[in-house]
């Protein structure tokens, strides 16, 4: 089974750290991404293709894009930014708006859970006004890509969902 996962957030928010950790199996040295970076991540009876956008504000505007044929969006923020999880949250509920993102299921990383700051789950799901969402599969994974944990849980939960998906 293939499966196209467009992965997205704001700058610094550790998409990159995650895809690579996914792929590999190990932190490597990241700079920001200008662009994109596409790969194929493997998991258990799944093909999923990756396309990890840039998300600095300038290059939001690119991100309509890659919303073709997107089955999975993973939305990967940094937990301990208190300053910004609002811009998070109206650049999340934009693209959910988008038409050709009405089926795709949202996978929420909660990067960054080591640091002293980092809002919890509940907090992040609250402003990040997840509860409003209607008619759409989501949840909410506590990660952090540098140590790998959370990050297949999350991926599990993708898999079941979109294993469902007709």
């Amino acid at each position: 089974m293939e499966i196209i996962i467009f992965q997205v957030g704001l700058d610094a928010a550790g998409k990159t750290t995650v895809l690579y950790k996914l792929k590999l199996g190990e932190v490597v040295t990241t700079i920001p991404t200008i662009g994109f970076n596409v790969e194929k991540v493997d998991y258990k009876n799944i093909s999923f293709t990756v396309w990890d956008a840039g998300g600095q504000t300038k290059i939001r505007d690119l991100w309509k894009h890659y919303y073709q044929d997107t089955e999975g969006l993973i939305f990967v923020v940094d937990s301990s930014d208190h300053d910004r999880i609002e811009t998070a949250a109206e650049e999340l509920k934009a693209m959910l708006a988008e038409d050709e993102m009405r089926d795709a299921v949202l996978l929420v990383l909660a990067n960054k859970q080591d640091l002293p700051k980092a809002m919890p789950v509940h907090e992040l799901t609250d402003r990040l006004g997840l509860h409003t969402l209607r008619g759409r599969q989501w949840f909410v994974q506590a990660t952090c890509a540098v140590q790998g944990s959370g990050l297949y849980e999350g991926l599990d939960w993708l898999s079941d969902q979109l294993s469902r998906q007709p």
